[in-house]
């Protein structure tokens, strides 16, 4: 399974920094990231104005049908998993929790289910002999669903939570993405909290824009202690 950097019209990349594939307050957002363990990210949430943002573990069975219809939206082609039904859709996810490289959450918006991230290690997932890896480097994916009333500002509220959450595990020392090299919305998106290009690398489903960010960066942009 491959993702945008993560976001359908934004950033992910279908899972790869994957972003996604919408306009960066209206559609689905996909960007790539992981640290390779199986726990669930950590504990802080981060509230802003929009509202408070959190993580739980996605469940391939329970989540199937919500992650289903995000993932198959016609906004959220950058995912890379359109015409896939539910079953199939949930086998994708299973493969991921089994993984012992790559996890799956859902964004919770109030605690409420609201957008999707994934994160890997890119030593072993998707990047693999791409790239030369360094001590700390973590992928990542997200994708915000597509809606008939847009939030001004939250997909990028989304992506700012997204790598707050990937920071508070201090052995991450950098996010890594790899965005489809066309989604320009994305690569906007992904400048705005740090990521710098930089350079087009050719994978089997797309050519990406490998971009960083590291906490450092993170913290520039956002003005976010991590």
């Amino acid at each position: 399974m491959t993702g945008p950097n993560g976001t359908p019209a934004t950033d992910g990349t279908a899972p790869a920094n994957g972003t996604g594939t919408g306009t960066p307050d209206s559609t689905a957002a996909a960007h790539g990231t992981g640290t390779g363990t199986t726990a669930g990210p950590g504990a802080a949430a981060l509230t802003t104005p929009l509202g408070t943002f959190g993580f739980r573990p996605l469940d391939p069975v329970a989540d199937g049908e919500l992650v289903h219809s995000w993932v198959t939206h016609p906004k959220a082609a950058f995912w890379l998993m359109q015409g896939l039904d539910r079953a199939e859709v949930e086998r994708e996810y299973a493969t991921v929790a089994a993984h012992p490289h790559h996890d799956a959450f859902v964004g919770l918006r109030d605690g409420a289910p609201a957008f999707l991230m994934e994160r890997y290690d890119p030593r072993y997932v998707e990047l693999v002999g791409l790239y030369d890896p360094e001590p700390g480097d973590i992928g990542m994916h997200f994708l915000t669903p597509p809606t008939d009333t847009p939030v001004h500002g939250f997909t990028r509220a989304v992506i700012t939570a997204v790598m707050a959450e990937l920071f508070t595990d201090p052995a991450v020392r950098r996010v890594v993405v790899e965005p489809d090299a066309s989604n320009t919305a994305v690569h906007a998106l992904n400048e705005v909290v740090g990521f710098e290009p930089v350079a087009k690398i050719v994978k089997p489903e797309k050519e990406a824009l490998l971009s960083f960010c590291t906490r450092e960066q993170f913290r520039a942009a956002t003005g976010i202690a991590v």
